[in-house]
C-alpha cells in the first residue's frame, strides 16, 4: 500500500466523524472571538485521536494546537470556525475547519516515519479580526517549514488572487440641536457620514477594478428629532496590494475628511482588528496540490485565470509572508450562491459541501507527503 494509499485510509475512518462535525458546526454558528463550543469540540476530537493539544493557545482563549510528529520540518495546517453574524456559516468555515482536521488525522501516523511534524492549528476570529495575525506576532509559525488550509467556494481555484484590506471605523462628531426648533445650533453627524458615503462612491469611477471599498452604518443617531452628534460607520478598504491599498487609503481619507470639513464635524479613523496583505501561493506547493486535486476528480484553475474582480480578502494572506503557503479555493457547487449569502451556508451541508472536506483534506495530506516523501523542503519560499 502507498504512502497516499495509507492516508487515504486513516482519512476514510474518521469522514463520517467530520461530516458529522462540520454539520454540527453549521448548526451551532459562533462568531469571532466567541468560538467556545466550536474549539472545545474539535480539540477534544483530535486530542481524543492521537494528538498532543493545547488549549486555549497562544493567548487567545479560542485558539488551539494540536502537534504530531516528534522531529523534522513542521507543517501548520490552518482550521477556521468562526461564523458571520447574521448568516452564519456562510463562508464555509465548518468545511475549513473539518478539512484541516482530516489532512492532521490523515497523515498522522505517517510524520514519524517520514520525518516531519504535522501542527493543527486553531484560528478563531477570520472574519473582522484577522486572528491570524495575533497567532503570528504570538510565534504559531515560528520555524514552520509550510502552512495551507482549502476555503468553500463556487468555483475551484489552486491560487487565487487574495486582496490586501484595512478594517476600519470611522467616526464623525458633531453637536446635538432639536432638529424642528433649532436645528441652527447643531452640527449634523449623520451629515458627514453621508457626505462621506457619497465622496466615496464618486471615487468608485477612479478607482482600479480589483479596489474595493464597501460600509454598514453601526450607529446613525438616537431619534428622528435630534440632531445626531455622533455617527459610526465600518469600512473595508481593499486592493490587490500593500502597495496599492495605501495609496487607495490616501484617496479614501480624503473623502472622509473632506465630509467633516464641510459639515463643522471632526472624524476620527481607526482599524478594526489587523489590516489583512495580499497571498503569496508557494509554487511547489501550488504544482503539487494542483496534481492531487486532479488525482481527486477535481481538477483545477489557477488564479490568472480566474475573472481578477472575484476576490477577497483573508488573514492566510499575512500568513504566507512569513511561511510558504497555499490557499485553493474548493467548488461546493452552491447554485448559483456566493460566499456570505445564506444560500451558501445551507449549501455547505450538502452532499458537495461534505465532498469538499474529502477533496480537501486528503489533497492536503497527499501534499505534505509528496514534500515529505521527495524531501522537497528547501524547495518551499523560493
Amino acid at each position: 500500500m502507498t504512502l497516499k494509499e495509507r492516508a487515504e485510509e486513516a482519512f476514510a475512518a474518521v469522514e463520517a466523524d467530520l461530516v458529522e462535525l462540520s454539520h454540527w458546526l453549521y448548526e451551532h454558528p459562533e462568531p469571532a472571538f466567541e468560538e467556545y463550543e466550536s474549539t472545545a469540540r474539535l480539540a477534544a476530537y483530535l486530542r481524543d485521536h492521537g494528538f498532543e493539544v493545547e488549549y486555549p493557545a497562544y493567548g487567545l482563549e479560542t485558539a488551539f494546537v494540536a502537534r504530531a510528529g516528534s522531529k523534522g520540518p513542521e507543517v501548520v495546517v490552518c482550521a477556521e470556525y468562526d461564523a458571520l453574524p447574521g448568516v452564519g456559516h456562510a463562508c464555509g468555515h465548518n468545511i475549513i475547519a473539518t478539512a484541516g482536521l482530516g489532512a492532521g488525522l490523515a497523515i498522522r501516523d505517517l510524520a514519524d516515519e517520514l520525518g516531519f511534524r504535522i501542527t493543527v492549528l486553531g484560528t478563531p476570529a477570520e472574519e473582522k479580526y484577522s486572528g491570524k495575525v495575533d497567532l503570528i506576532n504570538a510565534g504559531a509559525f515560528e520555524g514552520a517549514a509550510a502552512s495551507m488550509m482549502v476555503h468553500p467556494s463556487d468555483d475551484d481555484t489552486v491560487d487565487p488572487r487574495i486582496l490586501a484590506v484595512n478594517h476600519l471605523i470611522v467616526e464623525f462628531r458633531g453637536k446635538d440641536a432639536h432638529a424642528a426648533a433649532s436645528p441652527w445650533e447643531g452640527i449634523n453627524a449623520l451629515d458627514a457620514f453621508v457626505q462621506a458615503y457619497v465622496n466615496t462612491a464618486t471615487l468608485r469611477q477612479a478607482m482600479y477594478p480589483t479596489d474595493k471599498i464597501h460600509c454598514m452604518i453601526s450607529d446613525g443617531g438616537d431619534a428622528p428629532n435630534i440632531i445626531p452628534s455622533y455617527t459610526r460607520s465600518e469600512w473595508y478598504v481593499r486592493a490587490a496590494t500593500d502597495a496599492r491599498l495605501d495609496e487607495l487609503m490616501e484617496k479614501v481619507t480624503a473623502c472622509w475628511d473632506a465630509a467633516a470639513t464641510a459639515t463643522g464635524c471632526t472624524v476620527e479613523v481607526s482599524n478594526s482588528g489587523h489590516p489583512m496583505i495580499d497571498l503569496i501561493s508557494d509554487p511547489v506547493l501550488t504544482e503539487l496540490y494542483q496534481a492531487n486535486t486532479t488525482r481527486l476528480g477535481r481538477p483545477m484553475q489557477r488564479g490568472a485565470d480566474r475573472d481578477p474582480s472575484k476576490a477577497g480578502s483573508t488573514d492566510m494572506g499575512n500568513v504566507s509572508h512569513v511561511v510558504p503557503s497555499i490557499h485553493p479555493m474548493l467548488d461546493i457547487h452552491p447554485q448559483g450562491a456566493v460566499n456570505h449569502q445564506p444560500e451558501f451556508a445551507a449549501h455547505t451541508v450538502t452532499p458537495d459541501g461534505d465532498k469538499a472536506i474529502r477533496d480537501g483534506a486528503l489533497a492536503m495530506a497527499w501534499t505534505i507527503l509528496d514534500v515529505a516523501e521527495g524531501d522537497r523542503w528547501g524547495e518551499l519560499g523560493g
